[in-house]
């Protein structure tokens, strides 16, 4: 069974500049620069967080919040430790 790590997000979509930061409590601050438009901001938060991860953009999911700025994501083929190490890297 393949392995996948969840994590809580929070998104800043129209940033100016891609972005991945530690938040509180566990979560990691988000900023995108695609416009929060057409799901636009959610497709480049699953491929930013794909490539940090090391994994192919299909493996990273959204599970919640798919109109909200507070989103849960599955990020598949990843332990959690391993996944946290590379989004701060």
């Amino acid at each position: 069974m393949a392995q996948a790590a969840q994590i809580r997000v929070r998104l800043t979509p129209r940033a100016t500049r891609e972005q991945i930061a530690p938040g509180g409590g566990g979560s990691y601050l988000v900023r995108v620069t695609a416009p929060p438009v057409d799901g636009r901001a959610n497709d480049a938060l699953c491929r930013l967080i794909a490539r940090r991860a090391g994994v192919a953009p299909s493996r990273v999911t959204l599970v919640r919040g798919t109109k909200s700025r507070e989103k849960v994501l599955s990020v598949e083929g990843v332990d959690p430790a391993t996944l946290h190490e590379r989004l701060l890297a």
